[in-house]
């Protein structure tokens, strides 16, 4: 080992910080060192005097959570997590002995398969509260984890027994403060008033193409005070103490979030390279490395040093102190279960991602009804009926709760100084909405957040992300199609669905009738590691009589054989999702009175149905029948795979129209008679 630096500890480690920071991005010959070394006091004072955290039990339930939203910046978790000794975590619930970073992983930074990956990511890493990477995104989930603990402290602490009262701290870049999604989510956060929330604003003035005056000259400060926020200000990101007094004032602080403005230099004390996007965005060069490391009195020649007395000095620091902290808490919750069991189970089912006990019990079960109702409508029913049976499902809506139908009846809304609500009001925000729901997801309740449809458009990032993270995250889209009616093209969603679908580990399920919802919101519950979203209609659809056709319980299986043929032997097949399936079962009983074997499959989920076996796909959807139609009021991508290249695809191939629903879907072919006449036409085909 090099000599060690003669430094005072507390530099030292600060020193250790950077120097490994600069290593790993140099080794890798990738990543963002400048924001890393400049930011290393401020990670440090966080983490070292103020965390509650044990690095021990990094998923304690009541730790402080630490949300790197800058993800570029990755190496400087990377290397507090490395240095307290975090340990692995397997599954979100078994902490490993192991630890989470150890220094060969900062070694093998940005290489395939290392715990240290480009941006910080959940699951993969101890430690990580979230993946970040998308700017803003890390801002909008710490909402939802500052909103989390709101509502477990209201819900489940009592007197004596105050188990959760946690901070949520935050560092953010100019471009998290660029993007669209942290003023919304400040927004929020301001008017909920949630003072468990700080934000450390890295104020570096450098982007990637160079100043920030390029494109952004707001005053910050102001902007969120006008957001109801306590703004404070450190005008030197290396002076500890002027931090640990703003993370002091923010403690005390009652009744609003906090800002820290913390004016840095990027790339600090590095000749050469200080205050350039060159630092930001590229490794900084083996001279400025040495150059560097000469200005902070390290060995120039010395790689991945830690120097002696640095571990220790952490263990002795948040180590200590985050040790006795969990183990107090886990002492006041063994009193806490032993005068309210109950509540006490509630939360430990909660943490490991399991339902209680009759958690499916009373949901309805629909008679048959040709005129139906709208599966937002039965939707709502359901929902309801599973809200009495999991405490901790919470959710709500972008200000569209009359018509997503997603309150729960009886239960109080989610507000500023009352937070043991249920409901929630996001406010026209569906981007931030979505990220909150993700962060909401990762502190262990069952959330799930409303909109139309076609507002997925402003979720992307959020939806990609909680399937990125494995989070089960539900979404409830209505206004599904052109169904909708009135509104018109702006408002009726035609890519959507395929746009959903192609994300990976995403369910996407579009049920066909009121049952079929019923069986949605179950599937979707089960999930532990799965992110979802119910895709529901404006519009009535028919209740089918399931004594006449196959279960809804198919569903489970992404599609199954709702009618069929005699001795399961069909000339066509007729596939359909959501309110189109109505379509497909017209169209059978017509043909089938004709004498025409007909096969009718509802498909409510691509998603869950490609994971079957494939002896159970084929026997959906018979290899050796080539006459098939499908029919979805959405674009056409994606079902070639199913219609064959010589089946017919009933579908939307421009937008929408405004008008009354059923005179638009007669217009754009979605009919009865236009199904039958395809069917008739592809068995025409097969016999010529």
């Amino acid at each position: 080992m090099s000599a060690t630096p003669k430094q005072p500890i507390d530099q030292l480690a600060v020193n250790t910080i950077r120097m490994l920071s600069m290593d790993a991005v140099q080794q890798a010959n990738s990543g963002h060192p400048g924001t890393p070394i400049a930011l290393a006091p401020l990670v440090y004072t966080i983490w070292q005097e103020f965390l509650r955290y044990d690095p021990a039990d990094p998923i304690w339930p009541d730790r402080d959570r630490f949300v790197l939203s800058a993800g570029h910046a990755c190496m400087v978790l990377y290397s507090i997590l490395h240095l307290t000794g975090v340990k692995q975590v397997k599954d979100e619930t078994q902490v490993l002995a192991e630890p989470a970073v150890p220094l060969e992983q900062i070694k093998r930074f940005r290489q395939v398969e290392s715990r240290t990956p480009g941006h910080p990511e959940y699951r993969l890493t101890g430690g990580v509260e979230t993946t970040t990477g998308p700017l803003g995104q890390g801002c909008g989930n710490s909402v939802g984890m500052a909103i989390a603990g709101k509502w477990l402290a209201a819900t489940y602490n009592r007197p004596d027994f105050e188990l959760f009262n946690y901070n949520v701290y935050v560092v953010a870049s100019d471009g998290d403060m660029m993007e669209g999604i942290s003023g919304e989510a400040a927004s929020l956060a301001g008017h909920l008033k949630l003072d468990n929330l700080c934000w450390f604003y890295d104020n570096n003035h450098i982007t990637i193409e160079g100043k920030t005056s390029l494109a952004f000259s707001e005053d910050v400060g102001t902007r969120f005070q006008g957001y109801g926020w306590n703004v404070l200000h450190v005008t030197n990101a290396e002076d500890r103490a002027a931090i640990a007094q703003a993370i002091r004032t923010f403690q005390q602080t009652r009744g609003r979030p906090t800002l820290v403005i913390v004016d840095s230099h990027i790339a600090y004390g590095v000749p050469g390279k200080q205050d350039t996007a060159a630092a930001h965005g590229e490794p900084l060069g083996e001279e400025a490395v040495r150059a560097g490391k000469k200005f902070y009195g390290w060995p120039e020649d010395a790689k991945f040093l830690v120097p002696d007395g640095v571990y220790e000095h952490f263990q002795q620091g948040i180590g200590k102190r985050g040790k006795e902290l969990r183990d107090a808490s886990v002492a006041l919750f063994q009193r806490y279960r032993a005068k309210h069991p109950d509540l006490a189970g509630q939360l430990e089912r909660m943490q490991k991602r399991q339902l209680p006990d009759g958690w499916d019990r009373n949901v309805p079960t629909f008679p048959a009804d040709a005129k139906g109702k709208a599966t937002r409508d039965s939707g709502g029913e359901v929902l309801n009926a599973f809200a009495k049976n999991i405490p901790w499902l919470i959710g709500g809506s972008a200000d569209l709760a009359p018509s997503t139908k997603t309150l729960i009846k009886g239960a109080p809304d989610f507000e500023a100084d009352s937070y043991a609500g249920r409901n929630f009001h996001f406010g026209i925000r569906e981007h931030t909405m979505g990220a909150i729901l993700n962060g909401l997801s990762l502190s262990k309740v069952r959330p799930y957040g409303a909109t139309f449809l076609i507002f997925t458009d402003y979720m992307k990032n959020p939806l990609r992300l909680a399937a990125l993270m494995e989070v089960p995250t539900l979404y409830v889209y209505t206004h599904d199609s052109i169904g909708l009616g009135e509104d018109g093209p702006t408002h009726q969603s035609i890519e959507q669905l395929a746009t959903m679908r192609a994300i990976p580990y995403f369910i996407t399920l579009r049920p066909a009738d009121a049952n079929e919802v019923a069986e949605a919101w179950r599937y979707t519950l089960e999930q532990t590691r799965h992110p979802a979203a119910l895709v529901l209609t404006r519009q009535p659809v028919p209740t089918f009589d399931r004594t006449k056709y196959a279960a809804a319980s198919g569903l489970r299986k992404g599609a199954y054989v709702m009618g069929d043929a005699p001795g399961g032997k069909p000339d066509v097949i007729l596939m359909g999702t959501g309110s189109e399936v109505q379509l497909c079962v017209g169209a059978y009983e017509k043909l089938t009175a004709e004498g025409v074997k007909a096969r009718v499959v509802s498909m409510p989920s691509w998603d869950v149905f490609e994971n079957q076996p494939q002896a159970y796909r084929d026997s959906v959807f018979l290899p050796g029948v080539t006459a098939r139609v499908a029919v979805e009021a959405a674009a056409e991508l994606g079902w070639s795979k199913y219609v064959g290249p010589t089946g017919t695809v009933i579908c939307m191939r421009t937008f929408g129209m405004s008008g009354p629903y059923k005179d638009v879907l007669k217009h754009f072919g979605f009919t009865v008679e236009h199904v039958y006449n395809a069917a008739k036409e592809q068995l025409q085909r097969v016999k010529r």
